[in-house]
């Protein structure tokens, strides 16, 4: 079995338009997965990118449900206007898909998982895994969370596949980016890092600018989950917007960034 996340910034421009989507992106992801399905099994798991983040950010999720009915309420709409951006998302994820004879199937984050404080505190998975067994594609996605502490929050895609890796110990696990993979600083100043070893991520991470914006936390977010993902799994980090990079992490001969399983 095979993890795909498909980076926000990959499937759409975030600085662009609420809502916009890459299809030709995403129809030339689903060829290359159609390259080796069904001899390989895949899990799908999409971010938020252009259609969850700007709800999220307007509505102020991550803080959760206060006690002031008015604040609460504001924020309770926003949930759901986030949830049904991301619907609209996926359900564009899966129309390509489908398209190239791929049977992918949505799969509703916010029905499946509960957090605590924004980690996953519980996920039901019997019907992935039966998705999975029955070759289907499932296809899940960054979304909006019942949260056991704060009432609401968000749980990124990032998120779900540690949680997905973890149960589920899949071959590998493949990060597609819009950049080629993890440097030692900012993309374009620092140095693509090809071969990272999972003891070398929390040095890694001393170094990088942490305090973006991205409110699931951008690359030291994904650095740390993959962290705990390499306990069970390869992680790769690759190019989504490059033709025939995810072709060569799926095959292991890959451009990118490749974290052994520890």
């Amino acid at each position: 079995m095979i993890i795909v996340k498909v980076g926000g910034s990959v499937f759409s421009d975030k600085k662009g338009e609420p809502e916009n989507f890459r299809r030709d992106v995403v129809a030339r992801i689903a060829g290359e997965i159609s390259e080796f399905y069904p001899e390989k099994d895949f899990i799908i798991v999409h971010g938020g990118g252009s259609f969850g983040h700007p709800y999220a950010m307007r509505y102020g999720i991550r803080d959760g449900i206060p006690d002031d009915w008015k604040t609460a309420r504001f924020r309770m709409v926003g949930f759901s206007e986030t949830h049904q951006a991301m619907l609209r998302a996926n359900s564009a994820f899966i129309r390509e898909f489908l398209q190239r004879g791929l049977p992918a199937f949505s799969v509703s984050t916010s029905s499946v998982f509960m957090t605590e404080n924004g980690d996953v505190a519980y996920g039901d998975l019997e019907i992935i895994k039966r998705l999975v067994e029955l070759r289907f594609i499932p296809v899940l996605f960054g979304d909006v969370s019942l949260d056991l502490a704060k009432g609401i929050d968000i749980l990124s895609g990032d998120q779900i596949i540690t949680y997905l890796a973890k149960m589920l110990k899949p071959e590998k696990v493949i990060f597609l980016m819009d950049v080629d993979g993890v440097y030692d600083g900012d993309p374009g100043e620092g140095n693509l890092i090809q071969a990272l070893g999972r003891d070398e991520i929390e040095s890694l991470l001393s170094k990088l600018n942490c305090s973006g914006g991205d409110v699931t936390g951008g690359i030291c977010n994904k650095l740390r989950e993959a962290k705990k993902i390499a306990k069970h799994s390869e992680v790769w980090f690759v190019n989504g917007l490059a033709p025939g990079r995810l072709s060569g992490a799926i095959r292991g001969d890959g451009f990118g960034t490749r974290i052994p399983k520890a």
